[in-house]
């Protein structure tokens, strides 16, 4: 008989998972470890670190997993340690102390939706500016204590972890979270397992597991794919944040839409209103109109109380940035759903496309939020004009500034972003109801009382702590895709904490214009290179896998930054998370921010380094158009000069140079006796007294509240009482309006000869009159003068919008008149526009049906 030489079989491994076994002294300690309320108090975070500082340095500062790698034996002694016990008792203290308040009920419940949350770069869902902008609004929701809960994914590898090879390539790492190891928890069921969400995908379920993470009180509920009871197909749905092909990308945005408001009912949650933070969320619509259907209701009965109480805000400027599917592709999935709403197929894509006749046209998310959302916002004061104008297509009849969009410029979660030493500067000056009143312009002008000396002490230890970070955490990675050690060495040597320091941190997207800087490579060099004046440059941030200029951008950058005259002098830092952006906001000079104008629909990232006494150097665009201020900082003009792009480039870099070699340096350089210079920390003062009140996340959120949720939760209040009495009134009225349009007659009209030419004098009064017949609509049109102008770009606005008023009524027949005058002289147009008017109608977009006539 041969004896085989081996014989094994292949093993079955099984997941199990060893937890540390904490000392029921320490149970404190675990219990805020799992609420992510520990990255925005320092204290408690201080607190871990010395539990043991190498460890919570290779933990990623997570204090999950910093319990999860500590010996039994060193949780042995920290029980023992009084000092540790103390601090934790009083942290503890001040964390019930927050969580066992109780919502404020007098303002109205809010559920919120976003593809994203940046709450700690310990957990990894989030990409970029939209995520973090969404994690900080979760944690003001918790500080000012309002009834707020939230729904996205839990991601399994997240968005990418950036390396560079050694030509400057962007690499993009998808590395799997451990899910066991992050401050998360599992939501059980009634019988004790996970809870799991059956969503509907043509004629299948995809199953998605429930996690929460607990921010402060504020409840983060994500979704799951990745487990057993899904296909091959469907577990990566909840793969990667904006990754994989169109079809994935549908597949999260019904998971998110459709399963997010499943997901809720599942907990029995139910709130006043509905927040699309971008419209990934938009199916959420989907969902709840099926619900109101289900309960007996007609389609637009359901779409009245959904539209009362959905708000839509919108993070792009552009519609090429919007999620758009094909016919075909949005009917493999969605084709079920017109039956549940009541609709047709037709019905549902012409609530996606802005001609709701052209069937060439693909199914627009945000297009369908407009539609089927009472309120729709911009992220700032110039995003919000420029979607009146983007979005004017979907409201014919109407000119983009008459349109309902409004705004809510974007702020930042103060204490997440404003550095350690910076909190305890302002607790030291600003008075004592500071945090619950960080919108109070009046508490900020304190600053000025600080001295001089103070600033610039605070402000050159955060510019110390930066470099320090640089070198500690860059070292290694340099050495491996650089090459040349001595060069890496002489670059540390080079990394001077007294030059003028200015950071670039943003997603390299082309329109971002990083490559602004290197227009004039001569010329920068001189400036880089004067002895007098030392200045550094600190560039981070990802392109998308997919975007390969933004990708060139950086390479371009890096093989700039290596040339001899620009080496320590042009640093790219990889990796751009939010651990890196808490360091660069705080520890530079001068936040740069170069966008084309205007693309930049608010930008948060110069709104962080301001609470830091770090000034803005940026585009007139976003945030900056409405918050610039004189000598609190600098600015390049939002007027085009050129259409040319490359030229208008030239000169938009043309200016950067002139303005860092006439004002900016000379200034930051010009020191007094102390060694520090008045003008500068003037600049500060006067960014932080005038400009930081009112870029907060607590404005931010009390307007939202004052500007849409409470009204939003007013009308679905009227409209959802007695049985949803109201919604159904309207949607009757709207009916029977659609029915008799058409036959609306004008019977007569009376008008001067003037105005019958089309030449009037200025400022004299012309009376005009029409007959309506209405054909039974009982006084539900309603008329008005609309005239216009044309301005030297050649673009149609409004000057004067008169409404007639109802002088007289015989049956149908209503009699219109209007006294019209124009007061200045010039070239105008005019027109008459007829619409249906009901008291009960939250704005004219809501039933946008328009006669024009003259």
């Amino acid at each position: 008989m041969k004896v085989k030489v081996s014989n094994a079989n292949t093993p079955n491994w099984k997941d199990i998972t060893v937890k540390s076994t904490v000392p029921v002294e320490l149970e404190k300690l675990v219990e805020i470890s799992r609420n992510i309320w520990w990255s925005w108090n320092y204290e408690a975070t201080e607190l871990f670190k010395d539990l043991d500082p190498e460890l919570w340095k290779e933990s990623g500062h997570n204090p999950v997993f910093l319990f999860e790698r500590m010996s039994y034996e060193k949780l042995e002694a920290l029980s023992k340690d009084k000092v540790i016990l103390k601090r934790m008792n009083e942290v503890y203290a001040k964390f019930r102390d927050y969580m066992d308040m109780k919502p404020d009920a007098a303002r109205p419940s809010v559920a919120y939706f976003s593809m994203e949350y940046g709450l700690t770069s310990v957990l990894k869902i989030y990409s970029g500016g939209l995520g973090v902008l969404a994690g900080d609004y979760l944690k003001e929701a918790s500080d000012s204590n309002v009834d707020l809960c939230a729904v996205g994914f839990l991601y399994r590898y997240g968005y990418f972890t950036q390396s560079l090879s050694i030509d400057g390539q962007q690499i993009a790492n998808y590395e799997a979270q451990n899910f066991g190891q992050l401050p998360l928890d599992k939501v059980m069921d009634a019988d004790g397992q996970q809870l799991v969400v059956k969503v509907p995908y043509m004629d299948y379920f995809v199953f998605a597991y429930v996690w929460k993470v607990n921010i402060g009180r504020i409840s983060l509920y994500l979704l799951d794919t990745d487990n057993e009871f899904n296909s091959e197909f469907d577990r990566p749905i909840t793969h990667q944040l904006y990754g994989g092909d169109w079809e994935n990308r549908l597949k999260q945005e019904i998971l998110l839409g459709i399963g997010g408001i499943l997901t809720l009912q599942a907990l029995n949650i139910k709130k006043d209103v509905y927040h699309c933070n971008e419209g990934h969320a938009a199916l959420i619509n989907v969902q709840r109109i099926c619900d109101y259907v289900a309960t007996g209701m007609n389609f637009d009965e359901a779409v009245e109380l959904v539209r009362a109480s959905s708000l839509y805000t919108v993070h792009t400027p552009v519609p090429a940035g919007h999620d758009y599917f094909d016919e075909s592709l949005f009917g493999k999935y969605m084709s079920g759903y017109p039956q549940k709403m009541g609709i047709t197929w037709d019905d549902l894509m012409g609530l996606g496309r802005t001609d709701p006749e052209d069937k060439h046209e693909r199914f627009c998310m945000s297009t369908f939020a407009c539609n089927t959302s009472q309120e729709v916002n911009g992220v700032s004061w110039l995003h919000g004009k420029v979607s009146q104008e983007m979005f004017s297509s979907i409201w014919k009849g109407y000119f983009p500034e008459e349109s309902h969009v409004g705004y809510v410029t974007n702020g930042v979660h103060f204490p997440t972003w404003s550095a350690t030493e910076w909190k305890q500067l302002y607790g030291k000056y600003f008075s004592e109801n500071f945090m619950s009143d960080q919108s109070n312009p009046q508490i900020w002008e304190a600053i000025y009382d600080v001295a001089d000396e103070e600033i610039w002490k605070t402000r050159q230890a955060m510019k110390n702590k930066l470099v320090d970070y640089i070198r500690r955490q860059f070292r290694e990675s340099w050495l491996k895709n650089q090459g040349d050690p001595s060069r890496i060495v002489s670059l540390m040597d080079k990394i001077n904490p007294n030059a003028l320091l200015i950071g670039f941190g943003r997603r390299f997207a082309t329109y971002k214009r990083a490559h602004l800087l290197f227009t004039d490579l001569d010329r920068l060099s001189g400036i880089v290179n004067n002895p007098d004046y030392p200045v550094q440059f600190l560039f981070t941030g990802k392109a998308h896998p997919h975007d390969g200029a933004g990708q060139g951008l950086i390479k371009k950058i890096i093989e700039i930054s290596r040339r001899p005259e620009f080496l320590g002098k042009i640093i790219f830092l990889e990796n751009y998370d939010m651990q890196l952006a808490r360091r660069l906001v705080s520890g530079v000079d001068i936040w740069l921010n170069t966008p084309t104008r205007p693309l930049e629909a608010s930008g948060t990232s110069g709104e962080k380094a301001l609470m830091n006494g770090v000034l803005n150097f940026s585009v007139l665009d976003g945030w900056w158009f409405e918050g610039y201020r004189e000598n609190a900082g600098w600015a390049l003009t939002e007027k085009r000069t050129y259409q040319n792009q490359e030229h208008q480039d030239q000169l938009d870099a043309a200016t950067i140079y002139s303005l860092l070699e006439t004002e900016i340096l000379p200034l930051y350089y010009d020191r007094n006796k102390k060694g520090f210079p008045e003008g500068w920390i003037r600049f500060v003062k006067n960014s932080i007294a005038r400009i930081a009140p009112h870029y907060t996340m607590k404005r931010q959120l009390d307007d939202y509240y004052n500007k849409f949720y409470i009204k939003l939760a007013q009308r679905f209040k009227s409209l959802s009482a007695n049985n949803n009495a109201k919604a159904k009134e309207i949607a009757a009225w709207k009916e029977d309006v659609v029915a008799k349009w058409d036959s609306i007659e004008v019977v007569s009209f009376e008008k001067v000869e003037e105005v019958m030419n089309g030449s009037i004098e200025s400022g004299k009064e012309y009376t005009i009159t029409y007959v309506i017949d209405e054909r039974g609509l009982n006084d539900a049109v309603g008329m008005e003068l609309v005239t216009t102008y044309t301005n030297p770009e050649g673009k149609q606005h409004v000057y004067s919008v008169e409404p007639f008023s109802v002088i007289k009524r015989e049956g149908n027949l209503y009699t219109f008149q209007v006294k019209h005058s124009i007061s200045n002289a010039g070239s105008f147009k005019v027109a008459y526009r007829m619409f249906p008017k009901n008291a009960d109608l939250p704005h004219r977009q809501d039933f946008c049906y328009v006669r024009w006539f003259y």
